[in-house]
Formats: structure tokens, C-alpha cells, sequence
């Protein structure tokens, strides 16, 4: 089999009926959203479900709620594995990278993936997926994560466009100037081409006419604040309360970090870098790029959208990526 690799979707993704076909059909995935109704204390399956779209658009109802439908998307995956075929012996892992590979829930499709990796929240899911933290924890640390970039961004205006059709240089010089109109700084390096900027109100607005300016083309997001920048700091001093509080384990298959593209080893750094993850750059196409450099030869986006498969295909052009974000996308896996 390939060396395959599982990403998990990030914020953003969200739309009104995810996960709903997949707990349908699968049991495990049914359940999954049961607990996380009783963990959240409110009725997330059904804003997943059936909205309303402007209550699932919340960052403090986003986050839980993407998070939760990939978990039901992995557990039906699993499950499909753990009736329809055999376990192999465990392959070896990524130059590098720690861990001994993977069990139970771990073990997809008769197969143990080489590395995993998420967009921002969806390193949380990639977390939980390869054992270093179970769901209820991590579904907790979620929730407190999403409340606290909520609750920062509503104490200064602020916001997030994305940079088309620059390099990176041309990125960082285009911050430096427009902040002298306040805090702006690279807050995701997606692919080739893409860059998202987050900052306070005015700095993105001058940063708008400065890329247009440098022949780019500049898109606003609808986000709530400016994620992965400096004004996320209060949120970071939060949750790195909640962080110390949380038992983690060293994974059981290699996760790469979005701060530093280096694979989580120990709790430590797992808190550190997850604190770290709300005020510093998500490196995602150097992510990526690092896994193709040590053999992974198939990626899986498992999680509600296709945002991930859309950037793995202009990091990689012609590298395999199954997108698994409905039932439909179980069948491909079909044992």
C-alpha cells in the first residue's frame, strides 16, 4: 500500500448538514456526535446537522463543531477498518519522527498511516487521532480555544485577507508597511500563491491596496478576528491554562506541528506548541513539503470541505489526495 498520510480539516469549513450522512450509516460516527452533545452541554449534533448557518459560522460554535464531525469521520473510517480487514504490521515511520506507530482507533483502513497533520484546529483532531489525547479532552480544549479567540477578537477590530499571486517576500514587505496603520503579520502559508494576512481593521485595509498595488489580488475573510497573529495573545494566555490542565501522551503516529513543521514528541512540547499555534504562522505548505521529502506517497483529507485537498493539489500537482468528507467519500473505502 502507499505511505499515506491523514490530514485533518481546519476552521472554515464549516456547512450546514456536515456529518450528518456519515452518522447516518455509520454507528460509531452516530455516537461520537451523542458525547459531544454531553461534553459541550448544548445541542451541537443538531447545529451541525441543520444549522442555523449563522450560528454554526461562531467561532465558539465553529471550532467544536468541525472538530466533532471529523472525529465521527475517523471513527467511521475506523470502524469500517476494524470489521472489513486484517492488521498489517506497523510501517515504518517518517525519517525523524517519534512515535511507534498505531492501534485500535488508530489503524485505518488495514493500514497504519505514516504521519498525520491538521490546519490549525484540525491539529487538535490530528492529536487525538494518533493517541495523544483522548476526545473528551481534547473536544473541552476545543471549545475553551474557540471561546477565547472569540472573546479576543471582539476586544479589538481586526480581521484576516488572503494574499493571491505573491511570494512570501513580497508578503513580509507588504506587512512591514501597512503597519503603520496597526498589528498585521503572515498568518498562513497555504500553498504556493496563497498567504493569508491577519491583523487590526485598518492595517488589513491598507494591506489590501498594497497587494492589489503589487499585482496581487487581495480576498477579505469572514472571520471573526485576526487568528495567528498578536492580538491572539489573551486567548493564548487562556487556553495555555487549560493546556496545563490536560493529559497528553506522546503520539502513537507522528503529527507535524503547524509553528515549526517538527513532529510533536512529549506533552511539553504539545502544550507549548498548541499555546504557541494561536499567536505564530501555520507553516502548512512547508508541512506538506516535509512529508513528501520523507515518503509519504498519498494524503486522505478527512473532515467536512475540500479546503485541504484544493491546497494539496497546487502544494503537489499529481500527488494522490482522497477526500473523505461524506458518506459518499466512506464508499471509496468500502472493505
Amino acid at each position: 500500500m502507499p505511505r499515506t498520510a491523514i490530514l485533518f480539516t481546519g476552521q472554515g469549513a464549516q456547512s450546514v448538514g456536515m456529518g450528518k450522512d456519515i452518522a447516518a450509516v455509520s454507528s460509531e460516527a452516530a455516537a461520537v456526535f451523542e458525547q459531544a452533545n454531553e461534553i459541550v452541554g448544548y445541542d451541537l449534533k443538531t447545529l451541525c446537522f441543520e444549522g442555523p448557518a449563522e450560528k454554526l459560522e461562531q467561532t465558539d460554535i465553529q471550532q467544536p463543531a468541525i472538530f466533532t464531525t471529523s472525529v465521527a469521520i475517523w471513527r467511521a473510517l475506523s470502524g469500517q477498518a476494524q470489521t472489513g480487514a486484517s492488521q498489517p504490521d506497523t510501517p515504518a515511520a517518517p525519517a525523524g519522527a517519534s512515535g511507534s506507530g498505531a492501534s485500535g482507533a488508530e489503524v485505518w483502513l488495514g493500514e497504519t498511516p505514516v504521519a498525520m497533520a491538521g490546519l490549525s484546529l484540525g491539529e487538535y483532531t490530528a492529536l487525538f487521532a494518533a493517541g495523544a489525547v483522548s476526545f473528551e479532552d481534547a473536544l473541552r480544549l476545543v471549545k475553551r480555544r474557540g471561546e477565547l479567540m472569540q472573546a479576543a477578537s471582539l476586544a479589538v477590530p481586526s480581521g484576516m485577507v488572503t494574499a493571491l499571486g505573491l511570494e512570501a517576500e513580497q508578503i513580509e514587505a507588504i506587512c512591514r508597511e501597512a503597519s503603520s496603520a496597526g498589528i498585521i503579520s503572515p498568518a498562513n502559508f497555504n500553498c504556493p500563491g496563497q498567504i493569508v494576512l491577519s491583523g487590526e481593521k485598518a492595517a488589513c485595509e491598507a494591506a489590501i491596496k498594497l497587494i492589489e498595488a503589487a499585482g496581487g489580488r487581495a480576498v477579505p475573510l469572514k472571520v471573526a478576528g485576526a487568528f495567528h497573529s498578536a492580538l491572539m495573545k489573551p486567548a493564548a494566555d487562556g487556553l495555555w491554562e487549560m493546556l496545563n490542565s490536560t493529559t497528553f501522551a506522546s503520539p502513537r503516529v507522528p503529527v507535524v506541528a503547524n509553528v515549526n513543521c517538527q513532529y510533536h514528541a512529549d506533552p511539553v512540547k504539545i502544550r507549548r506548541w498548541l499555546a504557541d499555534q494561536l499567536t505564530s504562522p501555520v507553516l502548512w505548505q512547508a508541512s506538506i513539503e516535509r512529508l513528501l521529502a520523507e515518503g509519504v506517497e498519498r494524503f486522505v483529507e478527512i473532515g467536512p470541505g475540500r479546503v485541504l485537498t484544493g491546497l494539496l493539489k497546487k502544494i503537489a500537482r499529481g500527488v494522490p489526495v482522497i477526500n473523505v468528507s461524506s458518506a459518499e467519500g466512506l464508499k471509496q473505502f468500502a472493505v
